[in-house]
């Protein structure tokens, strides 16, 4: 026996300041949900710049799939009352820039911004997906759906360029950096 269960105290158990599962999966709903919205956003700004170009159709393809994602996680929201993130003001206006930016750049640079994105967003759902228990099967089966059409996304972008874009590296770096910290803080706030 150690001294802490000799004084009673239970190393397996939660600690102060751990999530619930209820915690965790609003969590995952609040951020999930504002990442379809930034995505939509982003895809907005593109469509500004590009819609009525070549490439317009290909963008509006993919906008339409980020909207089913979106509606998806907006009924979930009020499904199961879990409060959306503060911050969707701001992920309207970064979204919209960071698209109608990446696409005033020029289609390449719009396919490197969705490629960016999407390596992120299929990162992030693949963590979620393995977190999940069977009791959250159906979130989990979404999510892999989702994120199945994510990897599309990104294919389509490498399929059109993306990484001949001007300073691949460097923006693709840039704006996998931003995705993960607007994560990090949907998650939370």
């Amino acid at each position: 026996m150690t001294d802490l269960e000799e004084m009673g105290l239970d190393q397996t158990g939660p600690l102060p300041g751990d999530t619930t599962p209820r915690e965790t999966v609003a969590q995952m709903i609040r951020v999930d949900h504002a990442g379809e919205f930034g995505a939509k956003q982003i895809y907005a700004g593109q469509l500004a710049v590009l819609g009525r170009g070549p490439k317009g159709d290909i963008l509006r393809h993919m906008a339409a799939q980020e909207q089913v994602h979106l509606d998806s996680f907006s009924k979930l929201i009020v499904q199961r009352r879990v409060r959306p993130t503060a911050l969707l003001p701001l992920w309207q206006v970064a979204g919209f820039a960071l698209g109608a930016v990446t696409a005033a750049m020029g289609t390449r640079a719009a396919m490197a911004c969705t490629v960016a994105v999407e390596e992120t967003i299929d990162a992030h759902y693949a963590a979620q997906s393995a977190e999940l228990t069977e009791d959250e099967a159906p979130l989990r089966d979404m999510i892999e759906v989702f994120r199945a059409e994510e990897l599309e996304h990104r294919d389509i972008g490498l399929e059109n360029e993306a990484e001949l874009a001007p300073a691949y590296r460097l923006l693709s770096a840039v704006i996998k950096i931003g995705c993960r910290a607007a994560i990090r803080i949907s998650e939370k706030v």
